[in-house]
């Protein structure tokens, strides 16, 4: 199974082209950062400490939520220092973005890093940061499809044009094209719901659902597979990547769950602490690289 790594790129944490360097020297597959453009400051109900917001759960979000760097700028600083590590988004919310700019930005990154780039996306949860956006959380979904729809045809025809309730474009031109003529791989980030499945049957390359139960999760992969062959398209392509949320260390035995459930990759988080700490934790996951 392969392992990759998931840092949430502050300013207080590793830089990310160290993390970079240091994971390729230590056999990881992939390292992966997230997205959130901004936090909202809530209105309401409020952390008393960080004055974060909480999440839908009830859990206040955690404050590193408000301190990430743009994902793109940092994955081009780790594409130059590396030369077989995997880049991905995990996740990006592609609701945020213009498709036009979106799209150069992919192909560049992809270009940079010689087809490196993985491109996990999602619809997000935080209400505010996407209104913010000008994107309705009724409407996510949806635009998430027509926007994906848009960026493929970006990529993939030289004089592209695009016609839908959300994004609209006349004939153009934009280069450059990513690396494959199909695009990066497009990994959708979804819970592990019959919608968020069937999403990921209809329009995802692989799957990173965010939920974690074996039993569950191989049920569920199996599912994905099967809405698949419903739409005519190869269940065995699907890529599926179990990330890991919670911050915590993780130990071998839940990596062995994990491969018990047909998944292809682990992504295991890394803590926001000072450098010294990541690269001991990025040391126990490198454990679990050399043993296979």
């Amino acid at each position: 199974m392969k392992i990759g790594v998931m840092s949430f790129n502050t300013e207080t944490t590793i830089r990310v082209d160290r993390l970079a360097r240091a994971a390729e020297d230590r056999g990881f597959d992939s390292l992966w950062l997230p997205e959130h453009t901004h936090i909202p400051v809530p209105q309401g109900v409020a952390d008393p400490v960080t004055g974060m917001p909480p999440m839908p759960g009830g859990e206040f979000l955690p404050e590193e939520y408000r301190h990430m760097a743009y994902p793109f700028t940092s994955l081009s600083a780790a594409a130059a220092v590396t030369s077989t590590l995997l880049l991905g988004t995990c996740i990006c919310l592609i609701n945020q973005h213009h498709p036009l700019n979106l799209a150069k930005t992919v192909a560049t990154l992809d270009r940079l890093s010689d087809g490196r780039f993985v491109f996990g996306v999602g619809a997000g949860w935080n209400v505010a940061e996407m209104e913010n956006h000008g994107v309705l959380f009724e409407d996510r979904w949806p635009q998430v499809v027509e926007r994906l729809a848009a960026l493929r045809t970006l990529w993939r025809q030289d004089t592209p044009a695009y016609a839908g309730r959300f994004v609209e474009f006349a004939p153009l031109w934009q280069f450059p094209k990513p690396t494959r003529p199909e695009g990066p791989p497009v990994l959708l980030g979804t819970l592990d719901t019959p919608f968020g499945r069937e999403q990921v049957a209809r329009h995802g390359d692989g799957w990173l659902p965010l939920t974690f139960n074996v039993e569950r999760t191989r049920r569920s992969i199996e599912d994905v597979k099967r809405r698949m062959a419903v739409h005519g398209r190869d269940p065995g392509r699907l890529d599926v990547s179990l990330f890991f949320l919670p911050d915590q260390v993780q130990s071998r035995s839940i990596l062995d769950q994990a491969r018990s459930t047909g998944a292809s990759r682990c992504i295991f988080r890394l803590p926001v602490k000072p450098e010294s700490e990541v690269l001991k934790v990025l040391d126990h996951y490198a454990r679990f690289v050399r043993a296979g």
